[in-house]
């Protein structure tokens, strides 16, 4: 048994994908903010980037020299306009979209200081599970369904 993440690839609706082993992994940094009434931060993609109006947990990738922890910091100040407390790595996934192949470095952030200013025109949303915003980037649905898991939700 490997320790690798499983890779989710996806479809894209037909959309060219790149291939090869020339095609490089980009690092994420994605942060899951829990608030004090146990509700996870949602974002939507902004216009203008690939899967724009699609929800999703906040985050960016990692620039040269940069651990998970230090990019989530900077992308969340530099998005949402917090600065977060601990960010505990949870999990990781690898997601083969057709534009990109990703590694998503999922950390739980349970404290921030700031108030939320989403500084790429993106909406947000606290959402309880199972979550009613949609739709929901396909990198997303894993995460919702482990954070059920843990819960002791029902699979949907």
């Amino acid at each position: 048994m490997s320790n690798e993440p499983a890779v989710l690839v996806v479809d894209g609706g037909g959309a060219e994908r790149g291939t090869g082993s020339a095609r490089p992994l980009t690092d994420v940094a994605v942060g899951i903010l829990i608030d004090s009434q146990g509700r996870y931060l949602l974002t939507s993609r902004p216009e203008g980037k690939v899967y724009a109006g699609y929800w999703e947990f906040p985050g960016g990738k990692l620039e040269a020299g940069e651990s998970v922890e230090e990019a989530l910091r900077r992308e969340l100040q530099e998005e949402i306009g917090v600065t977060i407390g601990p960010a505990l790595a949870w999990r990781e996934s690898v997601v083969d979209y057709p534009h990109a192949l990703v590694r998503l470095n999922f950390c739980k952030v349970h404290t921030w200081e700031g108030t939320l200013h989403m500084r790429e025109g993106q909406s947000f949303r606290w959402e309880r599970l199972p979550v009613d915003c949609a739709p929901v980037l396909p990198g997303t649905v894993p995460v919702l369904a482990w954070l059920s898991e843990e819960a002791g939700l029902p699979k949907t």
